[in-house]
């Protein structure tokens, strides 16, 4: 059953509307916040939708955990780069920031390589704590200002010098959020000391383990959205922390999936913010958690279809390859493996030196067995920044096993 904000209460039954606001507000399924939006305490209802939505998203989990487990070390490691990937152009794009998958592979890469930091490598290392699991401080003002000038200061002040944090710890101008039409639809708090206590509320809920870690991502998310600290970067800062809360719950690499999925349902999230805000709504942010715990959802639901898919295709290909041209060499037969490999999960493929390490041959070696496998039509090959990397076209290999179950048949 839809759950009727009080907005639209206060229109559609005026009358009743201060009696369902206060059997909202005290009922025994209410979470009450030390909160103020608007003049009005901050509450949240967890309807049966919530409920509901919630245990999906722990089932889910569980089967990304058994995929994770099952699925090749390296090609999780692959699908996860993939993934990050993805999240950092799109937590970028959502802000109207410009940046491209070349250039995130290209940052991921230099790191590795421990080369001279580029644009976006703050960004890029907080995003990689996620997955390897390292704790990120979320419990003071001052974290938040740690994290936000790690994250997005330098591409902040890049654009405009002037969007620095200009106070103690966050801005001390007032800001507004506005349309594209530049309409103002919200204005962020102010001045800074009502920011910074305002901050210091949002972060006890933050941080209160009795109340279950999505509900109160879902709800720190609305809170710092609506303080809006700095002058620029709130959104990718607050798509970060986050990701970081759902990293601690669910699967790592469910945390890379947010910017996604935030961008197919933008209008959603845009429309859950300002039905909050509005003075009608008497702070009620049950709207808003339910709008976001189906992002969570959603997202859930994609990663577990797309890791789903890619198992079985890998499954598909592996027990196929001993119809392939020449995979009764031994050394051949694993190198296709490590190519479907590399095709289902990687970014652009894998390279000569995780060629050689993975097959334990010599450069010279595994070049003869490229010459093969190009020979033979199946071999596809990238180059980025005059690195080769190696893949296997998958629709060639069906043909070939088409191809042999016909042979099969006669």
């Amino acid at each position: 059953m839809e759950y009727k904000t009080l907005e639209k209460i206060y229109y559609s039954s005026p009358n009743d509307y201060e009696k369902i606001y206060l059997e909202r507000y005290n009922g025994d399924y209410t979470h009450r916040l030390h909160f103020d939006i608007g003049g009005n305490k901050a509450f949240f209802i967890v309807t049966p939708d919530i409920q509901k939505k919630m245990l999906g998203i722990q089932r889910m989990d569980k089967t990304v955990s058994r995929l994770c487990a099952q699925l090749p070390g390296k090609a999780i490691e692959q699908f996860t780069k993939r993934c990050l990937i993805d999240e950092l152009v799109l937590t970028n794009s959502i802000e109207g920031v410009s940046s491209t998958r070349r250039e995130m592979y290209d940052v991921l890469e230099g790191m590795g390589r421990g080369e001279a930091k580029k644009r976006f490598t703050g960004l890029t290392q907080k995003y990689i704590m996620l997955q390897r699991g390292e704790g990120i401080r979320l419990e003071t003002c001052e974290d938040i200002r740690k994290i936000y000038d790690e994250l997005v200061l330098p591409e902040v002040t890049e654009e405009d010098p002037k969007n620095a944090p200009d106070g103690v710890l966050f801005r001390k101008d007032s800001v507004s959020v506005c349309s594209g039409t530049q309409k103002e639809i919200h204005r962020g708090l102010y001045p800074e000391r009502k920011i910074i206590s305002s901050m210091e509320s949002a972060l006890e809920y933050l941080n209160d383990e009795s109340e279950e870690l999505l509900l109160r991502t879902a709800v720190f998310h609305y809170l710092l959205g609506y303080i809006h600290p700095f002058y620029d970067g709130n959104g990718r800062l607050n798509r970060f922390i986050s990701s970081c809360m759902m990293a601690k719950e669910l699967e790592p690499v469910s945390g890379y999936r947010l910017s996604y999925t935030i961008k197919e349902n933008l209008g959603d999230y845009n429309n859950a913010f300002k039905v909050c805000n509005r003075p009608q709504n008497k702070g009620d942010l049950t709207p808003f958690v339910e709008m976001f715990i189906s992002v969570i959802e959603k997202s859930m639901s994609a990663l577990r279809d797309a890791l789903e898919k890619r198992s079985a295709l890998l499954t598909h290909y592996s027990l196929n390859i001993g119809s392939l041209p020449d995979a009764d060499s031994e050394i051949i037969y694993e190198l296709y493996s490590v190519l479907i490999q590399a095709r289902l999960f990687s970014e652009n493929g894998v390279s000569m030196g995780e060629l050689c390490a993975h097959l334990n041959r010599s450069g010279e070696t595994v070049r003869k067995k490229l010459a093969v496998v190009k020979n033979s039509g199946l071999l596809i090959t990238k180059t980025v920044k005059r690195e080769k990397f190696y893949g296997i076209d998958l629709e060639l290999i069906d043909n070939f096993i088409a191809y042999n179950a016909r042979q099969a048949q006669e």
